[in-house]
Parts: structure tokens; C-alpha cells; sequence
């Protein structure tokens, strides 16, 4: 098992590697090491084209040490596409299994929302149970299973929106946002020096290095006082003016979580509010639906969550 005391360092030396591909989004991929330190740990990247969302995945896959799987979601996808299924072996005269693409540790669900509802839910028993149903056998998913997801938020022609039962096992909802002026000159200046589009990520860490972190965020300590200030926050969503159907209580485990995990990264046997409050917003604004009057705008449910940030009180810390 990894020590606590670890895994700052061990974290770091990930995120340093992801950064030779990745410029200037530390905050962000501080954010997704901390949902893959968890178990569920799903994300949602809700974005524009072009803004490194398949390099993010892909980079912490190779850094990590990692299976990595790329679907490319279309209205035509099946659900067969993604989980594989029996074929018949003329040659041996019966059905071999040929696994699909949902069979690796890291899956990227590219523009999830482009297949249909159909599809889309072969990944629902695969996020919540990890494991995959074949013609009445059962199989279970390699350990880790993340499911890495994309969409983007301007082109809604040919799209089908995730249900919520789908969207509500997404342990979080982040936004890459576009580089800064020197960010993107940085950008420029590597792939000048790399001379080639291709990046080299090295793994520093082996699976079942990740799987002993895992088990160490498990040992944070969390205190009453700070349950209680997580349930207040979820219990909050669904009592809003501005909210239709508030957060499940997945909404509050996904915040213990994370706040476990990012306490771990900082070298913490414990969570303070702070910790919560950093993944408020991104565990609970794909799980409320919004009064019709809020439909169309933007960034509405990040707004309602920060309001209910500000109205409910947080807890003392006691030494």
C-alpha cells in the first residue's frame, strides 16, 4: 500500500509528465487526478474543439501507465460497437468473443452525445458496475475503468442529449477553457522544437502503484461537522428557486471524494471545507435541472451552485 504521506510526490510526478503535453491547465489537471484517484472517478469535458480534450486523456493514460481506448461516438455507433460481442468462427465451427474497446483501464467517450440514447446507455451498467453483460454472461472490467467523456457545448444538430441517469454517473462536469496569449505561444514554440505533432509521455507510475493511491485516499479522515456540510450543500439544490429536480446523493459521495482525494494531494489525512468548496461546483452542475426560464443560459447551474455555496454556512475546524 502507497503511504499518505506519498502521494503528494507521487501525484506530482505524474502531473509534471502530462504537462510536457499539456500547457498551462494545472488547475484542471489537478482537478481530473483527483477523480481518477477515486473510484467512479468519470468526467465530463464539456467544451469547444481544438482545446486539447483528447490530448488530456490520452496524456494521463500514458503517464499513468494505462490502457487507453479511443471511441469515437456517431449517430450510426451500436451498442456491439462498444462492448464487443460473439462472432461465428467458421474455421472452429463456434461463437469466439471479441471484446470491445470498453474492455481498457482509461475509455475516451469522444462527443459522447453524437450517438444515440441507445448507445450511450451500453456505458451506463459499465460506469456504475464495471462490468459489461455479453449474451447473458457477465465480465468484469479491467481495474481501474475511467470513463473519460466529451462534448461539445455550441453544436446541438444530429446530438442527443444524456439522460440524467447517465450524466448523474459522472462524478464531475469540468471545462478545459481556451490557453492564454503566452500559453499559446508556448504551445507554438514546443511544437517548433518537437518537430513532429506526436507527443512522448512516459509512464512514471505502474496500475498497481494507482490502486495503492486509491487505497490511501481512503484512510482521509472526514469529520461529522464536514458531512454534515456536504449533505447541507446537496440538500440545498433541491430546496432552490431556480432548480427543477436538485442533486442525488451521488452528488454528495462525489463530493466527499474528491475532497478525500485533493486533501490526500496535499498532503492532508483530513478535509477541510476548502476542499468541498474547490469541487462544488464541478460534482453538482450536471446533476440539477434548471426552471425552464434558465434552460438558455449559459453557465446557469455553475451560478446556482455558487449561490448555494454563499447561503450555506460552513462548519468551524477544530484543531
Amino acid at each position: 500500500m502507497i503511504e499518505l504521506a506519498d502521494l503528494a510526490s507521487l501525484t506530482d510526478r505524474v502531473l509534471q509528465e502530462v504537462e510536457r503535453a499539456v500547457v498551462g491547465k494545472r488547475a484542471l489537471l489537478d482537478q481530473i487526478m483527483a477523480a481518477i484517484l477515486t473510484t467512479g472517478g468519470h468526467i465530463l469535458l464539456e467544451d469547444y474543439p481544438g482545446l486539447a480534450k483528447t490530448l488530456i486523456a490520452n496524456s494521463f493514460a500514458a503517464a499513468l501507465g494505462l490502457e487507453f481506448k479511443r471511441i469515437q461516438f456517431t449517430p450510426d455507433l451500436l451498442p456491439g460497437d462498444i462492448t464487443g460481442g460473439y462472432v461465428y468462427d467458421r474455421a472452429r465451427n463456434e461463437f469466439l468473443l471479441r471484446k470491445g474497446p470498453i474492455f481498457a483501464n482509461i475509455i475516451l467517450a469522444d462527443e459522447i452525445n453524437r450517438a444515440s440514447p441507445k448507445t450511450q446507455s451500453a456505458l451506463l451498467e459499465a460506469m456504475q458496475e464495471y462490468q459489461v453483460t455479453l449474451e447473458g454472461e457477465t465480465m468484469k472490467l479491467p481495474d481501474p475503468f475511467i470513463v473519460i467523456a466529451t462534448q461539445n457545448p455550441i453544436e446541438y444538430e444530429g446530438t442527443f442529449p444524456l439522460p440524467e441517469a447517465q450524466l448523474d454517473r459522472f462524478i464531475m462536469k469540468l471545462s478545459v477553457g481556451y490557453p492564454s496569449a503566452e500559453e499559446e505561444q508556448e504551445i507554438l514554440q514546443r511544437r517548433r522544437e518537437r518537430r513532429q505533432d506526436a507527443f512522448t509521455i512516459k509512464p512514471v507510475l505502474t496500475r498497481e502503484e494507482l490502486l495503492g493511491m486509491r487505497e490511501a485516499v481512503e484512510t482521509v479522515h472526514v469529520d461529522k461537522d464536514i458531512d454534515r456540510y456536504i449533505v447541507d450543500l446537496t440538500q440545498a439544490t433541491r430546496r432552490n428557486r431556480h432548480v427543477a429536480v436538485g442533486a442525488s446523493p451521488r452528488g454528495s459521495l462525489a463530493m466527499m471524494k474528491l475532497a478525500r482525494a485533493r486533501a490526500a494531494i496535499r498532503g492532508r489525512s483530513y478535509i477541510l471545507p476548502d476542499d468541498v468548496k474547490a469541487f462544488a461546483v464541478q460534482s453538482l452542475n450536471h446533476r440539477l435541472i434548471l426552471e425552464p426560464d434558465l434552460w438558455m443560459k449559459q453557465h446557469a447551474a455553475d451560478e446556482v451552485v455558487t449561490e448555494i455555496m454563499r447561503m450555506v454556512p460552513v462548519p468551524v475546524t477544530r484543531g
